[in-house]
């Protein structure tokens, strides 16, 4: 839990803070969340795992990381992108909303 949360705290330092303090960062929202634009989705999706001698040797999370925002020209994807261990994946457009999605291993 604790990868989760430093990647959390990245994304969060990545998006800002909006005038209210909060930050538009969510671990797989429930569908009852009412999200604030421009925000950043992400959940776990993965793992890449290393194993020596029969044995788990190391490890890391893979996420999907999702930027949803209005502007099709958003400085967010490219803070994303910037991640080590992130490459992007595919865009669209829907409900006129900008969706960016990466891959991460953190």
């Amino acid at each position: 839990m604790g990868q989760r949360l430093d990647l959390q705290a990245i994304l969060q330092n990545l998006i800002g803070a909006r005038p209210d303090g909060k930050q538009n960062v969510y671990f797989q929202p429930p569908s009852t969340i009412k999200m604030v634009y421009p925000c950043i989705v992400f959940n776990r999706n993965n793992a890449s795992t290393r194993m020596a001698n029969n044995l788990l040797y190391g490890y890391l999370w893979g996420y999907t990381i999702m930027v949803i925002d209005p502007d099709p020209d958003s400085y967010i994807p490219e803070k994303v992108l910037a991640l080590p261990f992130c490459a992007f994946d595919r865009h669209y457009t829907a409900d006129n909303l900008n969706h960016d999605l990466f891959n991460i291993f953190f």
